[in-house]
């Protein structure tokens, strides 16, 4: 059985943005869906990596070439869009670390987010060995960098842990730095390629 495992948060443990979440900000914005997402997530790296709320917001603005109505109302609604989690893998979350698992956590997230997961999620985060977010070491997956200080975090080699996403582009950037990664699909896949 792997000793160290390493989970992104969204997509594997978080449950990514609802449709209707998705509406929702798209309607607060009020602009054509397909040019909001192409802003906000061309924008989104930075803010992943540390940028300022306020800074993203007129990022996003800028490159659509509007002035948003209500940021306060479209800052709610993206926090809100993004904190609901996997119950069966929180689940898991608690059986590894129950059998002894060290576990790191490693996310691309943005910084107003942390403590609204840290407030309302605090009982299995505190599971975790090592929190990283990509916010707070000012760089964010698929850079090695990222992987490294993860790895750092925990005491250990990269080589050591095996790193769950489920992003393509980040099990990549996990291999590069040396980590044992897989694309995650299930929390049975979990269980199956752990042991």
């Amino acid at each position: 059985m792997s000793r160290v495992i390493v989970f992104d948060l969204y997509g594997v443990i978080a449950r990514t943005q609802t449709d209707e979440a998705k509406q929702r900000l798209v309607d607060l914005a009020g602009v054509p869906g397909e040019a909001f997402w192409e802003a906000y997530w061309g924008c989104r790296p930075a803010y992943d990596a540390g940028q300022d709320t306020k800074a993203y917001w007129a990022a996003v603005a800028g490159r659509l070439g509007v002035e948003f109505a209500d940021v306060a109302a479209l800052v709610a609604a993206d926090l809100e869009s993004w904190s609901l989690v996997d119950p069966e893998m929180v689940a898991l979350v608690h059986e590894l670390a129950d059998r002894g698992v060290r576990l790191g956590l490693l996310s691309n997230i943005i910084e107003d987010l942390v403590p609204v997961w840290e407030r309302h999620h605090g009982d299995w985060l505190g599971r975790f060995d090592a929190l990283t977010y990509s916010c707070r070491i000012g760089v964010a997956k698929p850079d090695p960098r990222a992987y490294e200080i993860c790895a750092a975090r925990l005491g250990i080699a990269p080589g050591d842990a095996l790193f769950f996403d489920d992003n393509e582009a980040n099990v990549a950037g996990a291999r590069a730095a040396g980590m044992r990664a897989e694309l995650f699909t299930s929390p049975g896949q979990v269980r199956a390629l752990i042991g």
